[in-house]
């Protein structure tokens, strides 16, 4: 009899679960956002539930369930979501009230794929206190760096809390969405977390040996009738700023440097798939300071784009080449120059510009920007020229093929000089073919790129090649990469010219039914470096990854690693000691790993570390960033990161600390205040960032910045000694016309 009455239970589950499309009807009425699913629209729309299970196994229906439904009408995609939980009067965790949250916390996800090619989406996320997130995915969501959450768009949502379930309700523009008009399939798919159980569910399958953000596993969404374009798509964005900046360094400045800045954006939709961006005299001084490292490298760290402007479509700019070896187009150059009289970078003022982005049909993408930078007469820089067009096309099932072409340029007479910051006109253009099986298994890309100045005209190209595959049970990958020493993208990334580089790695995948470990990986990796047909490095490495069944993480490493020094000396501590020698070799063995804490608790910690030789040398790093939420208001964090060397004379030994407390609050879905403090003594510099934010209106906002910048040198002598301080106000409101 209990069979029997569970098989009833179930057979609405199963009965649904056959239908792998949801089909959805046109709304007769409005429908009002208010997390309640009271209009009678919602109670005729199909339900798409018998979500699977994600986490902590991939073989079973998900306990706690989810029912979604969907409607729409002229103006706005309608999602109405409805969360049950397994015990009644379930605490929700969640990181704070402030948007755009990430981590294994309480909420429901929508992933919608308008033109079906499994490779870029857009996903909006809702928590149970009605935080909303929005993000673009990118290259199939195969990678933990896919999603992009710094793009920001106008749509709205809401939520309520019940004693056995909470519900979500949201109203997306069609507007804020690309599509190709006269359409009628889409592809989505959603996934909840659970915090209190630790569940996470999809209703599109997706094995865990995948990300959940794999769009390789979605499913159809069926219009009742073709979609149509929803009316003019004009948005204007203007902002005001006045600030006031003090140089305490400059001997020409004397006082405090009081300025007023007016710009703005403009987003036109010249198709619903298509979107023309414009920008005036932008200004980015309300974009989150970059966290800083301990630079123990010889070559130039990467950071990634915040500012708005730059993020829409950014993957068709910026996926160009190698992540980490070489980028045609890095839009971070934009708006920041060198002063070679200090060797430091400087804020460069951008007059404008314009960027054409965005689908023609569902195999063809474009896009082209062009943007002006400012001159610089303190450092002898003039105004600069940037021009970027790419184009892809997609191939087989969600493979691509592009070709991008970049040029740097000033229009101005200026002699070029060997310590001028501009050294001519620099042109590249490149070929990148992105491989992705269907089914998500094989992945790969090949490129060629080749760039043009006015002092080399050989060996200016780079190539990669990589191909990877991943089953339930193996992984494994090769790859190589060549950049040539004269390869030269001054609007790009090259942090390290000359170079010819593989790296295979082999890895074997355990899913153990019980215990601590929810997935174990055992590989192997291989990494040589070659310069001049010499070989400069190499790794060898053994890795542990894994999940835990509490959520956490937990990965280790023996590394051996070789270094052979060939484009100068070098001092490991980068503390301005006595430098290793030219042409000389180091081999150094390690051991390293990552622990992350279950971060659904109020108390959560990641701890990393790295023991073993270095150079000549030992080495001792530890780094842990400890966080405490006092749900849902508040969110403290302390970052500390230490590294002890010890060297053999006559080099320096050092203990470089890096410290960074951070308190974000967050009073209300509108209001946030976050003040953070860095202090790294490897730069001997203290900062304090304030910012202040009210979010008065839809994607409008009142930003307060202060930062402060202290020398720490001669602390001991005479305390901190002043660097620049700045004081900023900055306003936008978003107008759609």
């Amino acid at each position: 009899m209990k069979r029997l009455a569970v098989f009833f239970f179930l057979l609405p589950l199963l009965l649904t679960a056959q239908d792998d499309a949801y089909r959805i009807k046109k709304a007769s009425r409005a429908i009002t956002v208010d997390g309640k699913l009271d209009e009678a629209d919602w109670e005729v729309a199909q339900i798409a539930t018998n979500f699977h299970q994600y986490f902590p196994t991939d073989s079973v229906i998900g306990n706690a369930q989810v029912e979604i439904r969907l409607t729409y009408d002229d103006q706005f995609l309608y999602v109405g979501a409805k969360m049950h939980n397994l015990t009644p009067n379930q605490t929700y965790a969640v990181p704070s009230l402030r948007r755009d949250y990430r981590g294994n916390f309480d909420g429901i996800t929508i992933e919608i794929d308008p033109f079906q090619d499994n490779t870029n989406a857009f996903n909006f996320g809702i928590n149970p206190y009605g935080v909303q997130r929005e993000g673009l995915i990118s290259n199939g969501g195969n990678r933990g760096n896919d999603l992009s959450l710094s793009w920001d768009n106008k749509w709205f949502a809401d939520a309520t809390q019940h004693e056995d379930y909470w519900i979500a309700e949201a109203a997306i523009p069609f507007k804020t969405l690309r599509f190709k008009p006269g359409s009628t399939k889409w592809n989505v798919n959603f996934y909840r977390i659970d915090a209190a159980t630790g569940e996470r569910v999809t209703w599109a399958r997706i094995p865990r040996n995948f990300l959940i953000l794999s769009l390789a596993f979605m499913k159809e969404l069926i219009w009742d009738e073709p979609l149509e374009k929803s009316g003019p798509n004009i948005s204007l964005i203007p902002y005001v700023s006045p600030a006031t900046t003090r140089d305490f360094e400059s001997e020409t400045q004397t006082s405090a440097d009081n300025k007023f800045e007016l710009g703005g954006d403009a987003k036109i939709g010249v198709s619903p798939s298509l979107n023309l961006d414009l920008t005036f005299n932008p200004d980015f001084s309300q974009v989150e300071l970059d966290e800083q490292v301990t630079n123990l490298n010889r070559f130039e760290l990467f950071f990634p784009e915040r500012r708005q402007f730059f993020l829409e479509n950014a993957d068709l700019f910026e996926s160009f080449g190698h992540p980490f070896f070489y980028r045609p187009f890095f839009s971070r150059r934009i708006g920041i120059a060198r002063d070679e009289s200090t060797g430091t970078n400087v804020q460069n003022r951008i007059y404008g510009g314009a960027r054409l982005s965005g689908k023609l049909d569902n195999n063809w993408r474009i896009g082209v920007l062009n943007m002006q930078a400012a001159e610089d007469d303190e450092i002898n820089l003039p105004s600069i020229n940037y021009t970027v067009a790419a184009v892809q096309r997609k191939i087989f099932g969600r493979s691509n093929m592009g070709i991008i072409a970049v040029n740097r340029q000033t229009f101005e007479d200026y002699e070029v000089t060997d310590s001028t910051p501009y050294q001519g006109e620099n042109r590249l253009i490149g070929f990148d073919y992105n491989i992705a099986s269907s089914n998500g298994k094989w992945n790969g890309k090949l490129n060629y790129h080749h760039s043009f100045d006015e002092q080399t005209s050989s060996k200016n190209g780079a190539h990669t090649g990589w191909i990877g595959y991943q089953s339930r049970t193996w992984t494994w990958s090769w790859a190589h990469t060549y950049v040539g020493e004269n390869h030269n993208a001054q609007a790009g990334f090259v942090p390290r010219p000359g170079m010819f580089r593989i790296n295979p790695d082999f890895g074997r995948n355990f899913f153990p039914r019980s215990g601590p470990f929810n997935s174990i990986q055992l590989q192997g990796e291989v990494e040589f470096f070659w310069n001049s047909g010499r070989k400069t490095d190499h790794k060898y490495a053994f890795n542990i990854n894994s999940s835990l069944a509490n959520t956490g993480r937990f990965s280790a490493s023996f590394e051996q690693n070789y270094t052979w020094l060939f484009s100068g000396s070098f001092d490991p501590t980068r503390t301005g000691g006595e430098e290793l020698p030219n042409l000389s070799g180091y081999t150094y063995n390690s051991f390293n790993f990552n622990y992350m804490s279950d971060m659904r608790k109020t108390f959560s910690y990641s701890l990393n570390g790295n023991f073993g030789q270095f150079f000549n040398g030992d080495r001792v790093s530890l780094r842990t960033t400890l966080n405490y939420r006092f749900q849902p208001i508040a969110a403290l964090r302390l970052l500390v990161n230490y590294n002890r060397l010890r060297m053999p004379e006559p080099y320096n030994d050092a203990d470089l600390w890096l410290i960074g407390p951070r308190i974000d609050l967050t009073l209300t879905k509108a209001i946030f205040f976050t003040n953070f403090i860095q202090y790294n003594s490897q730069i001997d510099n203290l900062n304090i960032n304030s910012r202040f934010q009210w979010r008065f209106a839809p994607v409008s906002d009142l930003f307060i910045v202060y930062t402060d910048n202290y020398g720490t040198e001669n602390y001991a002598d005479s305390g901190l000694q002043k660097k620049n301080r700045a004081l900023i106000i900055k306003m936008t409101y978003w107008f759609n016309l």
